[in-house]
């Protein structure tokens, strides 16, 4: 067995996997404290040793997942994701990039990448965006024609929520939130306006309670094909297994029974 192939084997223990995802962990809680002034004031050349001997075990796993799998390794999404979050970590923070230095913080994505309940998760969101795509144009016709609407119809009085297109399509987009959108900003109107209601409360209906409720449908409905997809891969392993181990018996009760018959006789 070659050293790719020991290293191959190690890097798929479950003992490996879930090592990682502890330092994963372990340093998502470091890179909190050197948010903290007082834990960098008490131990914060501790913290950022600490914080460079995690992403040196982040290179180390990267470096033996490229050893083992050379090209291969950039035809995995989740590698490439990988790749990425730990390359920006080693990017340094002079010369104008200390805003990706603050970007460290992705590397608490890797959870994802080493937990296969997360990554269905990703992959069911993922799978969705193409429909999702086409409510979200319906979504923003929606809120052109209803921006453009109240622009005209509410703009004059009440400029501050409705004096521009954005301001208007921003207003419409608290409504559909519900956040404060009552008393915040439809009473008030109404006291201008009393029947501004028609206006608001087909709005909300057709936005918040149908076009919202459809992306989470789609969401939904991928995530529960993703699940029978995983369920019907792990059938057919499972088949194929039983299949071989099948095979096998056949072959070994079939042997002594070949030799049986080839063995001569005796003529009594």
């Amino acid at each position: 067995m070659t050293l790719r192939d020991r290293l191959g084997r190690l890097l798929d223990l479950p003992q490996v996997r879930y090592g990682i995802l502890g330092v994963i962990l372990f340093n998502a809680v470091l890179l909190g404290l050197e948010t903290s002034g007082t834990a960098m004031s008490a131990a914060g050349t501790l913290i950022v040793a600490l914080d460079m001997a995690c992403l040196a075990v982040f290179v180390v796993e990267i470096g033996a997942k490229l050893y083992v799998h050379r090209a291969a390794f950039f035809r995995s999404g989740w590698n490439l994701f990988d790749f990425v979050i730990v390359g920006i970590a080693l990017v340094p923070a002079a010369h104008g990039l200390a805003v990706l230095r603050a970007l460290r913080i992705l590397r608490v994505l890797r959870v994802v990448s080493v937990t296969p309940s997360l990554r269905r998760v990703v992959e069911g969101l993922m799978s969705a965006l193409p429909g999702m795509g086409s409510v979200f144009l319906l979504m923003g016709l929606i809120f052109y024609i209803g921006s453009v609407m109240a622009t005209k119809l509410f703009g004059a009085s009440f400029p501050e929520w409705f004096g521009t297109l954005g301001l208007s399509a921003y207003s419409l987009f608290q409504i559909m939130t519900l956040e404060s959108w009552s008393m915040g900003i439809v009473r008030p109107v109404m006291e201008v306006y009393p029947l501004a209601w028609a206006f608001f409360v087909p709005f909300i209906l057709v936005t918040t309670f149908a076009v919202v409720n459809l992306v989470v449908g789609l969401i939904v409905n991928s995530m529960q094909d993703a699940h029978h997809a995983e369920a019907d891969e792990r059938t057919d392993t499972y088949r194929d297994e039983v299949l071989a181990r099948l095979d096998k018996i056949e072959g070994m009760l079939a042997q002594p029974r070949t030799d049986r018959d080839e063995r001569p006789t005796g003529t009594g």
